[in-house]
């Protein structure tokens, strides 16, 4: 095959004032997803209930705006209140450097590497920053330092952990 191959881009948002097709596109703002769904077939063992950590059930009730051109989290008072205060919460790691010590990694609702699990929004992850390694784990970890809540990031995190440590 010679010559080159042009993909079209779409945008999830519609044109001002386009109203939705048959199939229910357009017309209506993207929201996040909530924390994703924990399959019961799945070989990794759920979050344990802990009362010493955020509820995911808190950071994933957030709602969407448009804000020039961008999607934008809205936030209850309650987690504008959690922001550059000291945290901790439990989820599953997702590595973003390879190796087996991480400092810096995704936590999740729900377990990412789970073929049986569905995976939420934005909402049900938060990008962590720790001071030492924490070693990677397939179960949950728990993880506490400054929470920051993120109106506006560049990367899309609505969540960030700084100086975070490993915690049992």
């Amino acid at each position: 095959m010679g010559g080159a191959w042009a993909q079209t881009l779409t945008s999830p948002l519609p044109p001002a004032g386009q109203a939705p097709d048959a199939q229910g596109h357009g017309g209506v703002l993207p929201s996040g997803e909530g924390a994703g769904v924990h399959s019961p077939l799945s070989p990794f063992a759920p979050l344990p209930r802990r009362e010493d950590v955020l509820a995911w059930s808190l950071l994933t009730d957030v709602t969407t705006r448009i804000e020039k051109k961008r999607i934008v989290p809205v936030y209850s008072a309650e987690v504008k209140a959690l922001d550059q205060k000291k945290q901790r919460l439990q989820g599953f790691m997702m590595p973003l450097d390879p190796g087996e010590q991480q400092r810096h990694f995704l936590l999740s609702s729900v377990p990412l590497t789970c073929s049986f699990c569905t995976p939420g929004g934005p909402e049900s992850m938060v990008e962590v920053r720790t001071k030492v390694p924490v070693k990677y784990s397939l179960g949950a970890v728990v993880v506490e330092g400054t929470f920051h809540v993120l109106p506006n990031d560049p990367f899309g995190f609505y969540y960030r952990f700084t100086d975070a440590v490993g915690v049992k």
